[in-house]
């Protein structure tokens, strides 16, 4: 039996998405993202990756 590969993901298991740039605040990716993850391939995978550093997503705010 082989060892399945995991699947590279930017999560950072901070769910939150901020209401006005519609991306996460943990790893920057869209809703549409997120959910698509699995079903994208490896490449396209890769290429959203390449995107998020340059994506800022709005903090949380303390209250």
């Amino acid at each position: 039996m082989t060892k399945a590969t995991p699947i590279e993901t930017p999560c950072t298991q901070v769910c939150r998405v901020d209401p006005e740039t519609r991306l996460c605040i943990g790893c920057a990716r869209s809703i549409d993202e997120i959910g698509g993850w699995l079903r994208m391939s490896p490449d396209e995978r890769r290429r959203v990756m390449a995107e998020l550093p340059g994506r800022q997503p709005r903090r949380a705010r303390t209250a």
